[in-house]
C-alpha cells in the first residue's frame, strides 16, 4: 500500500518527521519497506515564463524563446505547435535526467543555443498530453516563476510503501493507515467532504440478490448528464502516486475513493444496461463472460455474476465486463457500491487468475457500516467533476446486515499476557482510540470492536492492541522464568500415549485407526477360546460389529485387506487403542486393556531402484522394531520365548519377557487366516501390553556421561555353534564376565554350513577405555579370555 503524505494530512494534521511516522508504523505492525522520492527527478525542473517567443530563423517549427526561471533568463529552442508568450511552463534545467533517460544538455539547434528544455506534460510523466508544452497557468494558479514543479503542483516528496498483513483489511486505505497515524500521535481525524446535491427525479432502479450468502450489501445511484473528459491535475497525482494509471473522470473517481476510504466501486454505462433492475446471482456452469481487458472466461456455478435485467454485466468483486463499460460516449453512470462474501471473491479471483485492486480488497473484508459513505463520497466527486445530475435516492438492498461483536475484556489479563504491568486508564484510552465501544465493570469490560476491524474476534486480539500501542520495542528483554528445582514430573498415562505413536510414526509406521467393534465370526478365526470373556453389543449397528474387540489384529487384518484391495502391499501399521473383556467383578462388567499392535508386511527396502522387491520384511525386522521400543521406554533385560501351541493364530508365536514378566507376544500370521483377507503374503504381527509398558517407563532413569575422548578397537570371534544354541546364550556369557573395557556386542554374520547340523556365528566386540588408549596386547588379553570362557561353559569350538 502506498501512502501519500499530502493525502495523509488530509485526514490528519500530521507535521512530523517522515523517518519518526516510517519508524512508528513499523513497531505498530505495518512495515514501511520504503520510504519513497516518486517524483526526484523534478527536483531540477521549475516553473518557468516565456518572456519572449519568436520563430527560428533557420526552422519552420523551431522557436526561439526566453524564458524566466527566477534566478536569470535562458535561451531555450522549442518545438511544441503551442508555445507562446506569457506562458508558465515547465523546464528542465541542465543535468536533468527525465524518466525517458535523456539528459538535458547545453545544446546548438540550427545554431542557435539552447539551455534547457520546455517539457510537455507526458514526458514528466505527469500526463497522457505529448502534443504540445505543458501549459502550466491553463490548469493552475498562483504559480510562482522560479519554483521547483514538486512544490508549485503540490506533487509528493515522500510516498510510504507499507506492508499490509492479511489481518489488516483496513489498512488498504488512506483512511485507515490514517486512523493509526491518529493515535500513534494522538491527533484528530478528520472525514472528507461529502454535499450531494440531488435532482427532484427519484431513482427507479430495482435491487434483486439472488445469492445472499455471497452478497451482503448492493447499492447504487444514477447519475445523468456527465461529461467524460480528463481528471483534474490533484486527481491524477494523487492516483499517479497510488501507482495507479488515470483514465477518465468517472473511472478514476471510483479509484480515488476506493484508495481513499477501501471501498471499491464500479461504473457501469447506463444506457448499456437492459432495463431497470440489477441482479446479483451466480453464473451457469459453463458460461462465458467477456471481462473488461478483452478475454472471454468461462466461469463456474461457484462465481458470482452482476446481471441487468437481461445479462451479466460484471463479475462481482474482480472485474466489470466488456458490454458495460465507460466509453467516451457515456452521458448517464450507473454507480455500484457493494460489500461481497470475500470467500468468493477469492476462489473466483485466484482460479481465473484476475488480482485486480478491488478484488484484493474484498478477498479480505469491507467495512459494511462505511460502504453507504464511500458511495456518497464517490457521487459527490462525480458530481463536481462531470457536472453531473443525481437522481434522488438510492436503490439498496441488504441481506446481511451488519452485527456487532461483543468482546469480554479483562485488564488484569494484560500484564498477565505481556509480562508488563499496562494501567486500566491506558487499555480504557487506547481501546477507546482505536474505535471501539467500552463498558466498563468491576472485574470485566464489554467491549464492542468497530466494524471495520474485522481481525478483532478475543480478548487477546484487544491484549495485542494495547500491547503494539505501548509499543512492544518497550517491553523490557528479560531471561524467562524457570524452576530451580532439577526434579522432573512424570509424565502421565496422555503424555505416555503420545509419545508412543511419536516413536511410532519415527520410525516409520503408519497409523491405523479402526472400530472397536468387530465381527464374532473374526474373533472366531482368531481365538475361539475367549468366548466366555467377550463383551457383545445389545443392538449392534450390524452383524459384522456385533461384539467388542478381545485383540487388536481383528482390525489391523480389515485394513490390510483395503490396502491390498488397492495394491498398497508394503505395509507398516501400527494402531494404539483398547481391548475389552467381560469382567463381573468391574463395575462396569468389563476391563479394558490398552495395546500397541505393529504389523509389517511385504518389501523391506520398496520397490524401486536402487532396492530389490525380493528382500522381504521378517522376524528379525519385527523383533528389531521391539527390542527398539523397549530401549526407548525403559523395559529392560528382554527375554523372547518360542511357545508351541497349534490353535494360536500366529505360527511361530514368541512370547516377550521384561524381567520375567510377559508384556506381548509377536509372530506370523498363520497362513489360512491371511488368506481369508485376501492377504496372499507374509503377515508379521505383534501385540504389546502398553500399561506394562507405562510401568517400566515411569521406573526409566536416564544417565549422562562424557563422550569418548579415546579411541576404540574391535576383535572379531567365530564360533561353530548347534543348531539348537540360542545366540542369547552366548551373548549372556559374554554379558556375565563383566568386562569392563567392553563397550558393545554385535553379531555381524551367521552362516550354515551345507549338510552339517551346525552353524557359524561371528561376533564383533568393540573395546574402548574412558582413561587412556588401548595397546593390542591389552586388548588380545581380554579377547583371548572372553574366547576361552565361551568355550567352557557352552557347546562351541572355533572353525
Amino acid at each position: 500500500m502506498l501512502l501519500s503524505l499530502n493525502w495523509l494530512k488530509d485526514f490528519v494534521p500530521f507535521a512530523g518527521d517522515v523517518e519518526d511516522l516510517a519508524h512508528r508504523l513499523t513497531m505498530v505492525g505495518l512495515e514501511v519497506e520504503e520510504i519513497a522520492s516518486p517524483f526526484a527527478y523534478l527536483e531540477t525542473v521549475v516553473v518557468g515564463k516565456v518572456v519572449e517567443c519568436k520563430p527560428h530563423p533557420k526552422s519552420d517549427h523551431l522557436s526561439l524563446c526566453k524564458v524566466d526561471v527566477g534566478t536569470e533568463v535562458l535561451p531555450i529552442v522549442c518545438g511544441a505547435p503551442n508555445v507562446a508568450q506569457d506562458q508558465l511552463v515547465p523546464v528542465a534545467l541542465i543535468g536533468t535526467t527525465l524518466p525517458s533517460g535523456l539528459t538535458i544538455k547545453k545544446a546548438k539547434l540550427r545554431g542557435e543555443l539552447s539551455v534547457g528544455m520546455i517539457c510537455s506534460a507526458q514526458e514528466l510523466e505527469l500526463g497522457e498530453d505529448s502534443s504540445g508544452i505543458w501549459v502550466l497557468n491553463q490548469e493552475f494558479s498562483n504559480l510562482k516563476v522560479g519554483d521547483n514543479l514538486i512544490d508549485a503542483l503540490g506533487l509528493d516528496r515522500y510516498v510510504l510503501d507499507i506492508g499490509i498483513t492479511p489481518n489488516r483489511a483496513d489498512c488498504l486505505s488512506v483512511l485507515g493507515l490514517a486512523r493509526e497515524v491518529a493515535v500513534l500521535y494522538s491527533l484528530p481525524l478528520q472525514l472528507p467532504c461529502v454535499e450531494v446535491k440531488e435532482s427532484t427525479e427519484e431513482i427507479d432502479y430495482e435491487i434483486e440478490i439472488k445469492a445472499p450468502e455471497d452478497c451482503y450489501l448492493y447499492q447504487a445511484r444514477l447519475l445523468t448528464d456527465c461529461t467524460l473528459k480528463e481528471s483534474p491535475a490533484w486527481l491524477r497525482f494523487r492516483l499517479l502516486t497510488s501507482g495507479i494509471r488515470p483514465i477518465n473522470n468517472i473511472v478514476d473517481v471510483t479509484n480515488y475513493v476506493m484508495l481513499e476510504l477501501g471501498q471499491p466501486l464500479h461504473s457501469f454505462d447506463r444506457k448499456l444496461l437492459a432495463g431497470k433492475k440489477i441482479q446479483v446471482d451466480l453464473a451457469r456452469e459453463g458460461q462465458e463472460f467477456t471481462t473488461l481487458d478483452g478475454k472471454k472466461r468461462k466461469l463456474l456455478r461457484s462465481d458470482l455474476l452482476i446481471w441487468d435485467a437481461e445479462k451479466p454485466v460484471a463479475l462481482a468483486g474482480v472485474m466489470g465486463g466488456e458490454n458495460s463499460e465507460i466509453n467516451e460516449n457515456s452521458t448517464e453512470v450507473l454507480l455500484e457500491c457493494a460489500v461481497f462474501n470475500p470467500v468468493t471473491i477469492r476462489k473466483t479471483a485466484r482460479r481465473l487468475g484476475l488480482s485486480s485492486e478491488s478484488s484484493y480488497r474484498f478477498e479480505r473484508g469491507i467495512d459494511q457500516l462505511l460502504s453507504p459513505f464511500a458511495l456518497e463520497r464517490a457521487t459527490h466527486l462525480l458530481q463536481q467533476l462531470t457536472q453531473a445530475r443525481v437522481l434522488r435516492g438510492v436503490a439498496r438492498k441488504e441481506t446481511k446486515p451488519y452485527k456487532e461483536r461483543i468482546i469480554t475484556f479483562r485488564s488484569g489479563k494484560v500484564s498477565e499476557l505481556l509480562g508488563i504491568e499496562i494501567s486500566e486508564e491506558f487499555c480504557s484510552k487506547t481501546l477507546e482510540s482505536l474505535g471501539c465501544g467500552l463498558q466498563p465493570g468491576a472485574e470485566k469490560w464489554l467491549v464492542t470492536p468497530p466494524s471495520y476491524r474485522q481481525d478483532l474476534e478475543r480478548e487477546v486480539d484487544l491484549i495485542e492492541e494495547v500491547g503494539r500501542i505501548y509499543g512492544l520495542d518497550r517491553i523490557p528483554a528479560t531471561l524467562p522464568k524457570v524452576s530451580k528445582s532439577l526434579k522432573v514430573e512424570k509424565e502421565d498415562w496422555f503424555q505416555f500415549l503420545s509419545k508412543i505413536k511419536h516413536w511410532a510414526k519415527g520410525v516409520g509406521l503408519n497409523e491405523a485407526i479402526n472400530y472397536s467393534f468387530v465381527a464374532e465370526e473374526t474373533l472366531d478365526l482368531l481365538q475361539k477360546e475367549d468366548k466366555e470373556q467377550r463383551v457383545y453389543i445389545l443392538n449392534p449397528l450390524s452383524e459384522e460389529q456385533n461384539v467388542l474387540r478381545t485383540n487388536l489384529l481383528a482390525g489391523i487384518l480389515n485394513t490390510v485387506r483395503v490396502n491390498f484391495g488397492r495394491e498398497n502391499r508394503d505395509l507398516r501399521l501400527f494402531e494404539v487403542a483398547k481391548t475389552f473383556f467381560l469382567d463381573k467383578e468391574q463395575e462396569t462388567l468389563c476391563r479394558e486393556e490398552h495395546r500397541l499392535a505393529l504389523l509389517l508386511t511385504g518389501s523391506r527396502e520398496g520397490n524401486f531402484w536402487p532396492y530389490s522387491a525380493d528382500k522381504k520384511v521378517d522376524y528379525l525386522d519385527l523383533k528389531g522394531l521391539v527390542e527398539h521400543l523397549a530401549q526407548v521406554f525403559g523395559c529392560q533385560d528382554l527375554e523372547f520365548r518360542l511357545v508351541e501351541n497349534k490353535d494360536f493364530y500366529l505360527k511361530p508365536w514368541v512370547k516377550v519377557f521384561q524381567q520375567g514378566e510377559e508384556i506381548g507376544f509377536l509372530g506370523l500370521v498363520e497362513e489360512e487366516i491371511a488368506d481369508r483377507f485376501e492377504a496372499n503374503q507374509e503377515l508379521w504381527y505383534a501385540d504389546l501390553n502398553l500399561e506394562k509398558i507405562f510401568a517400566c517407563y515411569q521406573q526409566k532413569r536416564y544417565s549422562f556421561q562424557e563422550l569418548p575422548k579415546f579411541p576404540g578397537t574391535t576383535r572379531d570371534i567365530t564360533l561353530v555353534c548347534p543348531l539348537s544354541l540360542k545366540l542369547v546364550e552366548v551373548l549372556e556369557v559374554i554379558s556375565e564376565l563383566k568386562v569392563a573395557l567392553l563397550e558393545e556386542v554385535r553379531v555381524i554374520d551367521i552362516f550354515y554350513p551345507q549338510g552339517k547340523a551346525e552353524k557359524n556365528v561371528t561376533l564383533r566386540l568393540f573395546y574402548r577405555s574412558k582413561d587412556k588408549s588401548l595397546k593390542d596386547k591389552e586388548v588380545n588379553k581380554i579377547h583371548d579370555k572372553i574366547g576361552k570362557t565361551l568355550l567352557d561353559k557352552l557347546d562351541v569350538r572355533f572353525p
